[in-house]
């Protein structure tokens, strides 16, 4: 495989922005994606075509600028300095690059509750991937719960013809957020169009759901408001708590990371490694704007360019980022929804009460191989951290699950050491 002077991992918003101004600048890009295609949860086309005529406009480019996507490609671990191990389709390659950008991207939150594990319980951003993906919601009865913009995917689901019979969002009023939208015209007019999509869908503030429960062929979901709980049947229910950014792979490369768990970087989108740069939602959960000011900047930075120019967009994305992150802070009583009898690990059947008496994630997975499970812990890593304050921040390869011929390259590598220092010995 041909040596890029820049590789790109992920294909969302940060990376398309990242590999069109370095292809632009004349290196060249290759961008790997472990999705069928490029656009990441954000821009995941649908049966309708591009997610949003802003999403097409950046895609043309991408396809543009000469930058070559390597879609169905995961990253396997970091073999030494300047190489990633790929696997693609049962494939196993090296990978060489002079400058690297991770855009990783972010995944759900999920915080448990009595029959967060039931089937048609799914993440909000997992129902609208299904939906785009061709699942029929025509008709169906649609429950989104949790924090964040949770209006987006009610509005897309409705107009895949689903009946959102409510939303619920934890935080209180949002009506200082939605003031300060008005320094924002475009957001303000998309807020204001979301709204008048979802006119007649019930929007409860300072709710969440407690409960769920089967309910004929569907669910029947309690949502607490106050101290008068309300019981709503439906067919799906759509929850999360934001998002988890997903950093197995910076961590690995040894990027230094802040106690939120995001990559730390510098005014150029620069890692603590050198020639690494993060962009998008792994530096902050931001959204779209800021995914597309930090690939710009990483990416112009990594060929070589000048990015002061571009700053001032992505500091007024930073800026936005805060007020989001102070608006959708999870209150402390979502954290303590589940009961000692409610699953924490869905991988592994790990119940909350199996973890009293443990005082860390690792004395945990030892003792009831939480976090052990196929996932590796990105789902109850994340829960563990928020009710119980637990961290566990080893991370060895394979970063994702990989066919074993594809741990080869590093079991020679480790036998060639072994060989070197018992040589020494």
């Amino acid at each position: 495989m041909g040596k890029a002077d820049i590789v790109i991992v992920g294909a969302g918003p940060a990376g398309i922005a990242a590999a069109c101004a370095a292809a632009e600048a004349g290196a060249r890009v290759r961008v790997i994606d472990d999705n069928p295609a490029g656009g990441g949860q954000i821009w995941r086309a649908g049966r309708k075509g591009a997610a949003s005529r802003r999403a097409g406009h950046w895609m043309a480019r991408f396809k543009q600028c000469g930058a070559e996507l390597m879609a169905a490609t995961q990253v396997v671990a970091a073999v030494k300095p300047g190489v990633l191990l790929v696997e693609s389709r049962g494939s196993v390659a090296e990978m060489a690059f002079e400058k690297l950008i991770l855009s990783t991207g972010a995944r759900e939150l999920f915080l448990p509750f009595p029959g967060w594990t039931l089937p048609g319980v799914m993440g909000v951003g997992g129902l609208q991937a299904l939906a785009k993906g061709g699942m029929p919601i025509a008709g169906k009865r649609v429950v989104i719960a949790g924090s964040g913009p949770l209006l987006l995917v009610a509005a897309h689901l409705r107009a895949e013809g689903a009946k959102v019979v409510l939303i619920a969002e934890q935080r209180g009023s949002l009506l200082r957020f939605g003031l300060g939208l008005l320094g924002s015209p475009r957001k303000g007019v998309q807020a204001i169009g979301l709204k008048m999509k979802l006119m007649g869908v019930p929007y409860r503030t300072t709710s969440w759901v407690t409960e769920a429960e089967p309910c004929g062929e569907g669910l029947r979901v309690t949502v607490g408001r106050g101290g008068n709980p309300e019981r709503v049947d439906c067919d799906f229910l759509a929850y999360s708590f934001g998002l988890v950014a997903n950093v197995e792979l910076p961590a690995a490369l040894g990027c230094v990371l802040t106690a939120d768990g995001l990559v730390q970087v510098d005014g150029q989108q620069r890692t603590s490694v050198a020639g690494v740069y993060a962009a998008g939602e792994i530096t902050g959960i931001g959204g779209v704007d800021k995914s597309l000011a930090e690939g710009l900047v990483a990416g112009t930075a990594a060929a070589g360019g000048d990015p002061a120019a571009l700053l001032a967009k992505r500091d007024a994305a930073a800026r936005f980022v805060a007020r989001l992150s102070a608006t959708f802070a999870l209150r402390e009583e979502v954290k303590r929804l589940a009961t000692p009898e409610t699953i924490v690990c869905r991988c592994e059947d790990v119940r909350l009460g199996q973890l009293e008496g443990w005082s860390s994630a690792r004395e945990a997975k030892l003792q009831t191989r939480c976090g052990m499970g196929a996932c590796q812990g990105r789902v109850c890593g994340p829960i563990l951290r928020h009710l119980k304050g637990w961290t566990d921040a080893s991370v060895r390869p394979p970063i994702f699950a990989a066919p074993a011929k594809a741990l080869l390259p590093m079991a020679d590598e480790g036998e060639a050491g072994a060989r070197v220092a018992a040589k020494a010995d």
